[in-house]
């Protein structure tokens, strides 16, 4: 007896959130191949999921989140965690030795830290104390943590504290992440705290970096941080037109690290 077409799709969305929550974001090629379906068949299931609020959709997959709460730390280090370390090469790139910078919150920001390691001659204020894990033993980088309240789930100094004491420098560059960045250009996150640091961040430095993965496009957050025009350069690793007509419209310059 075959099973019902009903029996089916709830099966398949079923494994397809089973994987979603492993990695913390799906493909529609990667499921289509793996679930033996169609791309137009994935598509619309993740439509479904997304439309009762289980995945929120992105172009070409789709990520597991809500609009009021951020995936854990640990989760988000596993999304586009290829994509991210290129975007962490290029922004990187921006930056010259001799420079004074801060790295914010985020795992795309520990990947622009990373790729500093072997810089020279480098200041780095940051309330991310993984960043300071990263670059503190390094030679040639001078870094400072900010004081104030430690997150324990991402190890993110926030507050009120940390505003005062971003506000005792003025560098040459911010290095800042977003957790979602609408169409038009209007760069989320979820924390409060956290986006009033950024703020902060953004309104202490001479040039203001954004790197985010392409999977932040489109994606739900209940706080704004800032419209497009607070930055400078947008590095990512590609890019809708909607959002790369807003970075035209407010001279933003824009790094594709994966355009095709």
């Amino acid at each position: 007896m075959n099973q019902p077409a009903f029996d089916l799709v709830a099966d398949r969305h079923r494994r397809i959130l089973e994987l979603a929550r492993q990695t913390g974001s799906v493909s529609v090629e990667a499921l289509a191949a793996q679930l033996g379906v169609t791309p137009q068949t994935i598509r619309k299931d993740l439509n479904d999921l997304a439309a009762r609020a289980m995945l929120s959709r992105v172009h070409g997959g789709a990520v597991v989140t809500s609009g009021v709460g951020n995936l854990d730390h640990a989760t988000r280090a596993a999304v586009a965690a290829e994509a991210k370390a290129a975007i962490g090469a290029a922004a990187a790139g921006l930056v010259p030795d001799g420079a004074s910078l801060f790295v914010n919150i985020g795992t795309t920001t520990e990947a622009v830290a990373r790729a500093l390691t072997g810089r020279r001659e480098l200041l780095v204020i940051t309330n991310n104390l993984n960043v300071v894990d990263i670059l503190a033993p390094r030679d040639g980088v001078e870094v400072i943590a900010a004081g104030g309240r430690v997150r324990a789930s991402d190890r993110a100094v926030v507050g009120a504290l940390a505003m005062d004491f971003i506000r005792g420098f003025r560098v040459d560059y911010a290095v800042i992440g977003a957790s979602a960045i609408d169409a038009d250009g209007t760069l989320l996150d979820f924390d409060v705290e956290e986006v009033r640091v950024s703020q902060t961040i953004i309104a202490h430095a001479r040039k203001v970096i954004l790197v985010a993965d392409a999977s932040k496009i489109g994606r739900a957050a209940p706080v704004r941080i800032a419209g497009v025009d607070a930055i400078d350069y947008l590095v990512t690793d590609w890019i809708v037109p909607a959002l790369a007509a807003a970075c035209r419209e407010a001279g933003v310059a824009v790094i594709e690290t994966d355009p095709a």
